[in-house]
């Protein structure tokens, strides 16, 4: 029996040690889903709210990383009065029947100072693989290796006809460029 003891512990220190993942909760109410698109000379920006979001980060190793994230396409706003109400139509995202938006991460590769996150993009029940740029922050003020509360900025693009989204073609632009910045906190 001690041979059996001894032999499980030499090979357990022979493995890579496990990287250690903190799982983070979205503050709703500090975080934005934000987009822009080109609108002629002008540009269409606006908002799609966040229904849920589930982050499991690991500092050490960002190949351990994930994300997931659904967003209510049926509140999306836009700065236009009319196209919001185009964007929710068929044409654009078909809100009625599609009425969520999901990201799932696949990989989370370092990019300097920042990382890319890939993952499949759904919309309109079409996904995709895009890739994202992320950088995260610590607030103003907290001590170096505090990693509780933290902001995620999220930034790439997607052309929407990719997704089927191609209503107004003539008048707006198919890129449409993506700026995420969420407020998360640990738990546990």
């Amino acid at each position: 029996m001690h041979r059996l003891a001894v032999l499980v512990l030499a090979i357990l220190l022979t493995l890579p040690a496990q990287a250690a993942t903190t799982d983070y909760a979205l503050d709703p109410t500090a975080s934005t889903v934000a987009f822009e698109t080109d609108f002629g000379p002008d540009l269409i920006t606006g908002s799609i709210p966040l229904e849920k979001a589930d982050l499991s980060l690991d500092f050490d190793n960002v190949v351990n990383c994930t994300v997931a994230v659904a967003l209510d396409v049926t509140g999306a706003k836009a700065s236009f009065p009319f196209a919001a109400q185009a964007l929710k139509g068929p044409k654009v995202l078909d809100a009625r029947d599609h009425p969520r938006m999901t990201f799932e991460s696949t990989s989370v590769k370092r990019a300097g100072a920042a990382a890319d996150v890939t993952g499949n993009l759904t919309i309109r029940g079409v996904t995709k693989a895009v890739t994202l740029r992320a950088q995260i922050f610590r607030p103003q003020g907290s001590a170096k290796g505090d990693l509780d509360h933290l902001t995620v900025k999220l930034t790439g693009h997607v052309n929407r006809s990719d997704f089927g989204a191609t209503g107004w073609s003539d008048m707006v632009g198919d890129e449409v460029r993506i700026i995420i910045t969420a407020r998360i906190d640990a738990q546990g």
